[in-house]
């Protein structure tokens, strides 16, 4: 058996893509060439690594057996090609996947003063929901997920390597904005502007705020932060949503926070921020680094 690192590639390249036209332009490659490698590796193989499907390549049974052992011998490979070179103390490119909170709040302080301590400067984020991100780390499009829900999934790792604060907000001039303390009673048959399913934030209400109220009412779902607050602020409905979030709206007056009961201690506000990997995944030098700077990063 001869499988080459190039067969191994086309391999990695049409998991991400799904078809070969699309893998080969990010590879620079020819269709037939891609073609022709990914035939070779599965002729060596003895086994077809994707279902055709309309088209479309669909990574099978056997595929997802080699996907971790592909990503691990080509992260290898590209330590090698920079072994020894003096100005790289780290080699690639990290590739970090962030649920919407963390992205925005957390990973630019986070990643500046992780280039800082380790001069390296390759990073990708792709901003998505929690669920999403999981989603990439299982198909090994990302190296690491930082997000705001904890993922159950058997292929993933999870662990805590932050955390921070949820707040209930609602419009400045709605009657429930002059209650102080708000109380849970208060809260009963109100209408609330939610994220979307697979949102750390909407799993928090779930999880937390929603079973305190015997009556309320989604009226909206959306999909991004901004739209959440600028529907709460014209009145729409409350908003639950990390303080990191709200605070700028909060400062200008957009949208105010309810004070709840501080002697409420069955209502904890507080949430995890996850640290999220597969468990098949290569820990290259790089990856290591990146997770130890994340775990003692939220005592800095």
């Amino acid at each position: 058996m001869n499988i080459s690192l190039k067969q191994l590639n086309v391999f990695s390249s049409i998991t991400q893509h799904n078809t070969l036209t699309a893998a080969a332009e990010a590879l620079y490659l020819s269709k037939a060439a891609v073609s022709m490698a990914l035939a070779e590796l599965e002729k060596q193989l003895g086994h077809p690594l994707f279902d055709r499907v309309n088209n479309r390549l669909i990574l099978n049974q056997e595929g997802h057996k080699l996907l971790p052992l592909a990503d691990e011998l080509l992260s290898r490979a590209n330590n090698i090609s920079q072994l020894f070179d003096a100005d790289h103390a780290f080699s690639g490119q990290l590739k970090i996947g962030a649920s919407d909170t963390v992205g925005n709040h957390v990973v630019p302080g986070l990643l500046s003063q992780f280039r800082q301590q380790s001069q390296h400067y390759s990073q990708s984020v792709v901003i998505s929901n929690s669920r999403l991100i999981c989603q990439k780390l299982l198909d090994y499009e990302l190296d690491i997920g930082l997000i705001e829900g904890k993922s159950h999934h058997p292929e993933l790792v999870a662990h805590q390597f932050s955390h921070d604060q949820m707040c209930i907000i609602a419009a400045p001039h709605i009657a429930i904005s002059q209650q102080t303390p708000c109380t849970f009673t208060n809260l009963e048959h109100t209408e609330w502007v939610l994220r979307e399913a697979g949102s750390g934030s909407r799993e928090f209400f779930l999880r937390t705020i929603a079973p305190q109220i015997k009556a309320w009412h989604e009226v909206f779902e959306l999909n991004t932060t901004e739209a959440l607050i600028n529907s709460v602020a014209a009145g729409l409905g409350l908003g639950c949503l990390s303080t990191l979030a709200a605070q700028y709206a909060i400062n200008d007056g957009r949208v105010t926070q309810l004070q709840l009961p501080h002697n409420n201690n069955t209502l904890n506000m507080q949430r995890p921020f996850w640290l999220v990997v597969h468990k098949d995944k290569y820990h290259s030098p790089l990856l290591k680094s990146f997770i130890a700077f994340c775990h003692q990063w939220d005592n800095t």
